[in-house]
């Protein structure tokens, strides 16, 4: 089986793409997010009463509203397939073009990274985020490159964290879905202020090699690995 640094095509194109994948995942990532008593007629203090609600609303809770509102409206009569597998607390990205599909959690942004089909990331904490990035690719599957340790490990190595941070693979594993292989893998890249854990799946179709990647704050792992591995579980390709 070959090696995926062997694989000529595919390693060059993901070499290329290095500084693109890695800052978006660690860099361009990065979001900066931080009377007296008087009596009033019944609609007057209703009217205050609203205001003063709306004023309480936390920027996460209005940017939620936001997103949810956005998403039923652009949502087409051919992605109920998909939107039936929307789980509680999430909502769902379906790129009918790029023929890929996964959930991300509430009050996620989308935000533009140049070299990234898909980014959305959370407001408050910069690190939580969640990327999709496509690379054009010969191969007809993900085993061609090799077995999970060995791809996850380049991956993590030479593409989704810059040369200057300490990575360490945890695990990495093959799993298909409706007859494709996917591999899924799980590490940390450590930079000097701070410590990312993440999750990354990846699968080939459509001519197109398929990453996607999620993390979080070292700090923050305990608290949204089950929401991270939720969007790893989630993400798939239908076959053109």
């Amino acid at each position: 089986m070959a090696c995926l640094a062997n694989s000529s095509p595919v390693h060059g194109a993901l070499l290329l793409n290095r500084s693109a994948v890695a800052s978006t995942s660690y860099h361009q990532l990065v979001f900066n997010a931080r009377s007296h008593k008087r009596k009033f007629p019944l609609q007057i203090r209703a009217d205050s009463l609203k205001s003063e609600t709306q004023d309480k609303l936390s920027r996460r809770q209005i940017l939620t509203l936001g997103a949810v509102t956005a998403n039923l409206l652009i949502l087409q009569p051919n992605q109920l397939s998909f939107a039936a597998e929307v789980k509680k607390g999430f909502l769902p990205v379906s790129d009918q073009k790029d023929g890929y599909f996964f959930l991300y959690p509430f009050g996620w942004q989308e935000v533009i990274v140049e070299g990234q089909d898909k980014v959305l990331k959370d407001v408050i904490e910069p690190l939580e985020s969640v990327s999709v990035n496509l690379i054009p690719t010969s191969k007809q599957d993900i085993r061609e490159l090799g077995p999970p340790q060995v791809v996850a490990e380049t991956l993590v190595k030479k593409v989704l964290a810059p040369s200057s941070q300490k990575t360490k693979l945890i695990e990495a594993s093959e799993h298909d879905v409706d007859g494709k292989a996917y591999y899924t893998f799980e590490f940390i890249a450590q930079a000097p202020n701070f410590t990312r854990h993440a999750l990354g799946t990846v699968s080939i179709a459509n001519g197109k090699f398929y990453t996607l990647t999620t993390g979080a704050n070292e700090r923050r792992w305990g608290k949204m690995k089950d929401i991270l591995h939720e969007v790893v579980d989630s993400f798939k390709i239908e076959t053109r």
